[in-house]
């Protein structure tokens, strides 16, 4: 098979990766890809939001299928493009995408169907937004309605704070047009985990869980990130809670987008928080997780391309996994997720050892990689348990001297 992957960071290097691994596929095409994915699948330097150029170099080339892994182009309708050119294609439609493209549509959605979330109002005016914070108090966590790169979260612990978001993203526009409308919602305490599933035509396949660290620093803290990291499985969180989830949110959450008339096919991302009152749904995502996706897929034992064809063509299809743990660590440059410093050498990547690097924000420069984003790498590692695959990792970021970045060094913290 031929596999057209469209993306550029490290959620789409790890699926390019995984593809690249499947004895089913015969060659892996990235788009745009970076330079980093060179080593997995030929780059074609197509911009992600170029349907007409993607959809062209699929045909020219006999593209099986294409996988696509930003939201961006998901919520613009990339799917309904490739359908309507007779391509196959694995993604929401835009319709579908809504659920991660609006806030609000999303928590409209669980509340007509009585799926577990936190309460919450939805505001476009200033003056309304700001007497509801004071008359729910702190901590409240606020949302910026549209995409905002996984950065449009504020869990204000103050209603200082709270006041301070809620101005940035209507009054500042902070996040342009996605933070035109914002969700306050009430703050849930609880162990956060992410439950990723392939969903085609109403059939439901659940990956093993996992969880990120949003928080910048050590020990949680600093602002919210994209995620600085993320290890599967999670002990911490039983398999009767797994289920529950499943049961309580992710099955009723498709069959509610078909009632609505959206169909939702792809990957759906929930993310979870485990309350005193049960498993509740902190957001949904119409695509991978990105840190994620690159600790759940090096634990696929089928093969990713036999799994993805079986789907699309509606016939039976069986994912298993193995039981090694695999804790991942972003590498970030100085400033991120502020004012990202990019340019930096990194250190000699060939230096490490036992490990898998996952390119994310890099580019080449005269034979070697500089910083080209906020997350540039993340290195992970396996092992039979989170903290031998913790140890496998800092022994090898250790050795090596990473001026110009950034990592936390307490990844899976939670778990040990």
């Amino acid at each position: 098979m031929k596999v057209l992957v469209i993306g550029r960071g490290g959620r789409e290097h790890a699926i390019v990766r995984q593809f690249s691994k499947s004895p089913s596929v015969m060659k892996v095409f990235a788009a745009p890809g970076n330079d980093g994915m060179r080593e997995d699948a030929e780059i074609a330097a197509i911009d992600e939001m170029d349907f007409a150029g993607l959809a062209e170099f699929a045909q020219q080339q006999g593209v099986d299928f294409s996988f696509v892994g930003p939201e961006q182009p998901l919520s613009q309708g990339i799917v309904d493009f490739f359908e309507a050119k007779g391509l196959q294609i694995f993604g929401p439609s835009k319709a579908a995408a809504q659920i991660e493209g609006s806030k609000a549509f999303a928590k409209e959605l669980m509340k007509k169907y009585s799926i577990p979330t936190a309460g919450y109002e939805t505001f476009t005016e200033i003056e309304p937004a700001l007497a509801f914070i004071r008359q729910q108090g702190a901590p409240i966590v606020i949302k910026a309605d549209g995409l905002a790169a996984g950065k449009g979260v504020v869990v204000a612990l103050t209603e200082e704070e709270a006041v301070s978001a809620v101005n940035d993203m209507l009054e500042g526009q902070k996040f342009g047009e996605s933070g035109s409308k914002v969700v306050i919602e009430e703050f849930l305490d609880g162990e956060e985990f992410s439950f990723m599933s392939f969903v085609q035509n109403g059939q439901i396949y659940p990956m093993v869980i996992s969880q990120d660290h949003k928080r910048a620093y050590d020990g949680d803290r600093g602002p919210n990130t994209g995620g600085m990291g993320a290890y599967s499985p999670v002990p911490q969180i039983s398999q009767d809670i797994v289920d529950e989830t499943f049961l309580e949110i992710v099955k009723p959450a498709v069959q509610a987008m078909a009632s609505e008339g959206t169909p939702f096919n792809g990957i759906l991302y929930t993310g979870v928080i485990l309350t005193e009152k049960g498993p509740k749904v902190i957001e949904f995502n119409a695509r991978f997780g990105d840190p994620e996706t690159q600790v759940v897929l090096p634990r696929m034992k089928s093969d990713f391309g036999l799994f993805m064809e079986a789907i699309l063509k509606g016939e039976p299809a069986v994912l298993d996994w193995n039981n090694q743990a695999v804790l991942g660590v972003v590498i970030a440059a100085d400033g991120y997720p502020e004012q990202v410093q990019k340019g930096a050498h990194l250190p000699d990547l060939t230096r490490l050892s036992g490990v898998e690097v996952t390119h994310a924000g890099t580019k080449l420069s005269n034979g070697s990689y500089v910083g080209n984003g906020g997350r540039v790498l993340l290195v992970s590692a396996s092992g039979s348990s989170i903290q031998t695959a913790q140890q496998n990792v800092y022994e090898q970021l250790s050795s090596l001297e990473w001026s110009g970045f950034f990592y936390r060094t307490d990844i899976g913290w939670r778990a040990i």
